[in-house]
């Protein structure tokens, strides 16, 4: 399932490829009637928050964001869902899921100049068409999609808790990740991946977040302290915004990645946007403890393990990963936002 960050990317290919245009929408597969009340508006713009897609359209461009009159499009891809795209030079290019080479109709081509789009037939699996003056979006495979007035959007919202990638000028979202998790008994392990405690996290970012934080997978949230807490969160927002602005999950500190440089793969590998880059961080050096059963730690030597924690599989290294009642002194030392936040 994509993890936040593969969803704010595809708000902002959103927002660079559509906003403000009016737009052509139907759905091939059948399986999303609702569009032809959007067909021919005019989409303001994208937001994502957590794993959630919404796609604001209105009759006409001058429309407030606001207003009773626009309609949200609420897409959350689940398991199987993805966005594909094509289009002009420059706007194929807008980051989705499998880029920079995108799943066009049942061939895949590079992702700009090689076909035209307007010549492309949608598979019979497309759930929605969104096709603008310089190119198209077709989504495949959600779990929801949806079309919601204001207060259905809000409602979504209420449901969710604080998003690590969304302003927090007044430190408000912290509070509430805070908050959520001392008041719990619920282990951590399991809290991280409550949508309405934190969104946007998946197995991956939980994983590694708690290796980074040296913190026992099943310990309760009570158990920690505030700080400890605290702490976590600047490290999520850090390597969250990495993942936003890459397409890529990276969680280890730059002098680490070739200690050790293995994961355990499944039949079907752990695929990241950009792997064919030779440029990019592979995934064998991406990770500390995620798909790394039964190899060494990276730093301790110990044998990583793997267990379930609410029918999902964590991943934890027994030595560094410890129940705590203060913050780790290896997090202070070696904080991602240096390397994560740099440009």
């Amino acid at each position: 399932m994509p993890e936040g960050h593969t969803v704010h990317r595809l708000a902002a290919a959103f927002a660079r490829g559509f906003g403000g245009q009016r737009v052509r929408t139907s759905s091939p597969q059948g399986r999303f009637s609702d569009a032809t009340q959007l067909d021919g508006q005019v989409l303001l713009g994208a937001e994502a928050v957590g794993k959630h897609l919404f796609l604001a359209f209105a009759p006409t461009a001058d429309v407030d964001p606001a207003d009773p009159s626009v309609r949200h499009v609420h897409v959350h891809l689940g398991l199987y869902g993805s966005w594909t795209f094509a289009g002009d030079p420059g706007f194929a290019g807008a980051h989705a899921i499998g880029a920079p080479r995108l799943r066009i109709g049942e061939r895949e081509e590079e992702s700009e100049g090689t076909v035209d789009w307007r010549r492309i037939v949608p598979r019979e699996t497309v759930r929605l068409r969104i096709a603008g003056p310089r190119g198209l979006a077709d989504l495949t495979g959600p779990t929801a999609c949806e079309v919601l007035d204001g207060e259905g959007r809000q409602r979504v919202l209420d449901r969710l808790g604080p998003d690590p990638l969304r302003p927090d000028p007044d430190g408000s979202a912290q509070r509430r990740f805070v908050e959520g998790i001392r008041r719990s008994r619920t282990t951590i392990g399991a809290l991280l991946m409550d949508q309405k405690v934190v969104a946007g996290i998946g197995n991956i970012y939980r994983a590694e977040l708690l290796f980074r934080a040296r913190l026992d997978p099943f310990v309760a949230g009570r158990d920690l302290t505030a700080g400890m807490c605290e702490e976590m969160w600047e490290d999520l927002v850090a390597l969250m915004a990495y993942g936003a602005r890459t397409g890529r999950i990276v969680t280890t500190q730059p002098e680490h990645r070739q200690i050790e440089a293995r994961i355990v793969e499944r039949s079907r590998g752990t695929r990241q946007n950009g792997d064919e880059d030779p440029d990019v961080v592979p995934r064998e050096e991406s990770f500390y403890v995620y798909h790394r059963q039964t190899l060494p730690c990276r730093l301790c030597g110990t044998t990583i393990r793997s267990g379930e924690i609410a029918a999902r599989t964590v991943f934890w290294c027994p030595r560094c990963q410890r129940v705590r009642s203060r913050r780790a002194g290896w997090t202070r030392e070696h904080p991602a936002a240096p390397w994560a936040l740099a440009r």
